[in-house]
């Protein structure tokens, strides 16, 4: 008899593998698992070799930390974009959910998530410390400002917009007013997005129109 009635310890295992993904229950795992059984071998194993490179070979921007295939990634490497402007988002998804909206020419960081006490998440675990020694170097102010605490008066920053383009929700204001206060010394134009998106919202989620009104009417950031 076999276990959990799977004909094959194989499939048990494939199944299980594809459980791990988010959102997939056990059902839809097995539907998937047998229906990758069915394809050519050739289309499966192209299938595997794609999930094998994105997971060995892929690459964070050294500058904006977006996934890339080089170095730095197309959008930074781009020189007709704004380098005057850095819209800061929680993560990859949100650099694309932009993208997709025309609105917007400037760069990003991906901070990759936000500050999340409850989940044991802190400053230290993101990309602030990156984002302050990006706007300091725009700002001719040098890395070591980017510590743990807020950057010292500069007037260098007159030009230079840091977007906070974060979810409206508690964890997401607070990381806000983090990155505010170790940015807001050297001088440079603080803003969020427009609430076009109600509070609370993930970008993820938002639709295109929407987000891209938030973009180009966003104001400037109050704590």
């Amino acid at each position: 008899m076999y276990k959990d009635n799977y004909p094959s310890r194989l499939l048990e295992e494939a199944v299980n593998a594809i459980n791990m993904l988010p959102g997939v229950g056990k059902r839809s795992a097995l539907r998937l698992a047998l229906h990758l059984l069915r394809q050519p071998q050739e289309n499966v194993h192209h299938f595997t070799a794609a999930i094998n490179s994105l997971r060995d070979d892929v690459k964070y921007c050294r500058i904006c930390r977006m996934i890339s295939d080089n170095d730095i990634c197309s959008i930074c490497s781009d020189h007709s974009r704004d380098r005057s402007k850095i819209c800061v988002v929680e993560s990859v998804r949100d650099v694309m959910s932009i993208e997709n909206t025309g609105q917007y020419h400037g760069l990003y960081h991906v901070l990759g998530g936000i500050i999340s006490p409850i989940n044991g998440i802190g400053p230290s675990d993101l990309t602030i410390r990156e984002l302050v020694a990006r706007v300091a170097g725009l700002c001719g102010a040098g890395d070591d400002t980017a510590g743990d605490s807020p950057a010292q008066a500069s007037s260098g920053g007159e030009g230079i917009e840091v977007i906070l383009a974060l979810s409206g929700d508690v964890e997401g204001e607070t990381t806000s007013f983090y990155i505010y206060r170790q940015i807001s010394g050297f001088g440079v134009k603080v803003s969020s997005l427009a609430r076009g998106l109600g509070f609370g919202d993930d970008l993820e989620y938002a639709d295109e129109l929407t987000l891209g009104r938030s973009i180009v009417n966003r104001q400037e950031f109050h704590p």
